[in-house]
Order: structure tokens, then sequence, then C-alpha cells
């Protein structure tokens, strides 16, 4: 069965949330049992840990763990953006209050019901759950599962504001030392700006760079791309070499957001007034990438396949086209042939003796 490169992010985003309440629940339930000597103190309340209550507990925690993650990141995460501050943590309080409470009563039922040998609905598993429902225990379970969606949501802010791939970059420690990498970079920039930022105001202006930006995020996840900066009205899209180049990837990013763009055109000029236009460029070489700065940490690329892309983004309009690519992408295509695609002319970069070759393609021809 083939899932969509979207299916892919968005579990390798919430599974962390999985781990986080499964390691904090062996925590809590190793605590508990230490303390008390590997008794149940409470037995006509609370389940004994076997290995099979042990088992079921550890995939329901993996679960529920996802099961925030997805609600936080996928359910919700676009949903609560036009609220403030305090209607956000108000809506998400009663979300999961009600989601705690219905979990909570389920996995008690299954839990004792493994650990009678019978059924969920049996009356003995009932009568458990009730005094359970009145004891001690029940305040235990609540208090545990607030630190665990707190920790969640504590992960879930820190995921939106560094971006998922920086922040598992950062605890897996790929870039604490600098290390080579040939990646492909598009620097995508918004045309006429500055004049529709003027008529626009400020604020109307950022709404429109919100949309535009919103509007880009499938095409870019769809076809493994990453954001690594938005630079005012222009983002920054990176592949590393074999994601960019596999499929053309790093050129149908580009048609997608160009169609992701037509598709809202009716929504963009009844709000703005106007249908947002953009140029890009596309470069592929070797950058350096690392951990940098003393007071913010940031992973970042150095390399001359930057600041080349960047120039010949600013060509675009020289050779009125919205998209130049360079020969040393063309090159690790492999399926160029495919690609009906023309010489535009060089490009001469300062202190190199080795001109840049340049190229765009016709629109119909990304898709390849």
């Amino acid at each position: 069965m083939n899932f969509s490169p979207k299916f892919y992010r968005n579990l390798s985003r919430t599974f962390p949330f999985g781990i986080i309440w499964l390691i904090t629940g062996w925590i809590f339930l190793f605590t508990e049992s230490v303390s008390t000597g590997y008794q149940n103190v409470y037995p006509e309340e609370s389940i004994t840990l076997t290995l099979p209550v042990f088992v079921f507990a550890s995939f329901a925690l993996l679960i529920v763990g996802m099961l925030v993650g997805v609600i936080e990141l996928v359910v919700l995460e676009n949903r609560l953006t036009q609220f403030s501050l305090g209607k956000k943590v108000l809506y998400k309080f009663l979300i999961y209050t009600i989601l705690m409470c219905f979990i909570i009563v389920v996995a008690f039922m299954l839990a004792t019901s493994i650990e009678l040998g019978t059924n969920p609905f049996d009356s003995q598993v009932v009568e458990k759950t009730t005094r359970f429902m009145g004891s001690i225990v029940l305040l235990n379970t609540i208090v545990q599962l607030c630190f665990q969606l707190m920790l969640s949501l504590l992960y879930a802010a820190i995921s939106e504001n560094l971006g998922y791939q920086v922040l598992f970059n950062f605890f897996t420690g790929k870039y604490h030392k600098p290390k080579k990498e040939r990646r492909i970079f598009m620097f995508l920039d918004m045309k006429s700006s500055t004049s529709i930022a003027e008529s626009l105001g400020n604020e109307k202006y950022f709404q429109l760079l919100q949309a535009y930006y919103d509007s880009m995020s499938d095409a870019i996840i769809n076809t493994h791309g990453e954001v690594y900066q938005y630079i005012g009205d222009e983002v920054v899209i990176t592949w590393m070499e074999e994601r960019g180049v596999e499929n053309s990837n790093c050129l149908l990013c580009f048609q997608k957001i160009r169609e992701s763009i037509s598709a809202k055109r009716l929504d963009f000029k009844t709000k703005f007034g106007l249908i947002p236009e953009f140029k890009a460029a596309i470069h592929l070489g070797e950058v350096t990438t690392g951990e940098i700065g003393a007071l913010k940490k940031e992973v970042i690329y150095t390399g001359d396949v930057l600041n080349t892309t960047a120039r010949v983004q600013g060509l675009c309009n020289q050779y009125k086209t919205d998209l130049i690519f360079t020969e040393d992408l063309l090159h690790a295509l492999p399926n160029r042939k495919a690609i009906s695609y023309h010489f535009l002319g060089e490009l001469s970069l300062k202190g190199k003796t080795q001109k840049v070759k340049l190229y765009d393609a016709m629109a119909d021809q990304y898709s390849v």
C-alpha cells in the first residue's frame, strides 16, 4: 500500500508523542511498583500489574500519545489560529478533558478485563470500574495524565516554532558537528511584493503572506521538501540531493505550488484583491551543515550554492521567466531527457573562472 509523503510526515511528527507517553508511563509504573514493594495496595480499586496488563498498558500509552499528537498537529493545527491564546487554552482544555475522561474509563475496563480474564462488560469489571471512579487511584491517574499531556503540548509548541525536522536534528545530534552534504535549494520570491505591501498596508500584507505560505505547504510536503527559511516574502526550500532529484521533486514542487495558488485564486482575489505571483531559482551543490548560535541555536547551511541560487533568482526578470535552474541540477536529474528545457545563458560569479549555465523548462514539463 502506497501512502503519501504527507501521511509519512504526519506519522513521523506524531510518533514522538507516543514515545513521550510510553516512557513517562513506564516511569510512573516503575515508581509506583517500587514505592509499594511491588504490591497492589488497593486491589479493590486498582489493577494488579501482571505481564499481560503491562503489555496492554504500554500499547495503550503509545496509541493515546499518538492520538494526542494527531489532535494537536493535524486536527487542531490550522483550526485555532484565529483565536486568542486564552480561547485556545480554553478550547484545548475542554477537548482534552472530554478525551481523557473517555480514555480513563475505556482503558481501565479493558485492563480490568485482562486482569480478571473476562469480557469488558462483565459485572465484575463494571463494579471494579465504579469503585475506581470514586477512589484516590483515579486522582493519581488524572495527575499522571495531566503531566503527560503537559509534556506533549510543550513538545508540540517547541516543534511548531523550531520545525519538526530541526527539533529532530537537535535531539539526535545530527548536526552537533558540522558535516558536508549535497543539497538542492529553491529560492522562491513573490513578484511585486513592495508595491503590494504599500497598497495593502502592513496588517493586510501580513495576512496575505500567511495565506500565501499556507497554500505552499502541501506542495512542499508532497515533494519531500523542507522549509529552511522564510525571509519576508521569500521562502527557501531545500532537499537532500537524492530526494530532490527523485521524480524531479524540486521542479515538481514549483509546479504544485503554482497549481495550489491557482486553485485558491478566487479566495486571494476576494480577500486581497490580487493573486500572488512568484519566481524561483533552483541550484544544487555542496554545503556545510551544522548548529550555530550562542543565545539561540539553529541549524544553518553555508556554501556557494546559496549565494549562487540567490543570484540566479535575481535573473528571472532579465530572462522573462518564472523558473531558472542550473546545469548542476540538470545533470543530476535521472530523467532529464524527459524534460523539455532550453538554455538561457551563463552567469559569471565573482572570484570564479567557471561560469554557471542556466536553463528553464516549459511549465507542463515539470511533472515528469
